[in-house]
């Protein structure tokens, strides 16, 4: 139990950390990622207004066959892309969340960047 608290403490450490450096704008704003073991939800935020621009998720209807490995997770960058796309959004600042810059995390940026997105 303390060995899950303190991986959970340390993702949160650098986290905070990241989020000290990383700011979304109108003009770029800042793509979340958040994933769990069962679930991947990326969101798309201006910080300066305090919106949600765009989210994807792979619980909505349209993705909902998707697991959380590194094939559905490109699949749901193309998507966030394409949802930034109709909003006209053409670059984003990446936040990673604490997690590292691999596989699951990895591939949704790279999904976005399929899509058109420079991140």
């Amino acid at each position: 139990m303390n060995r899950i608290l303190d991986k959970r403490r340390r993702r949160l450490k650098r986290k905070f950390r990241i989020k000290k450096k990383i700011v979304g704008t109108s003009e770029r704003p800042r793509m979340s990622v958040f994933r769990s073991n069962r679930h991947i939800y990326v969101q798309v935020v201006d910080d300066v207004k305090g919106v949600t621009i765009a989210s994807v998720a792979d619980v909505e209807k349209e993705l909902a066959g998707l697991k959380p490995n590194v094939a559905s997770a490109e699949k749901l960058g193309e998507a966030i892309g394409a949802r930034l796309k109709e909003r006209s959004v053409e670059a984003v600042v990446f936040d990673r969340n604490g997690y590292i810059y691999h596989g699951v995390v990895k591939a949704i940026a790279e999904g976005a960047r399929k899509a058109g997105i420079k991140l």
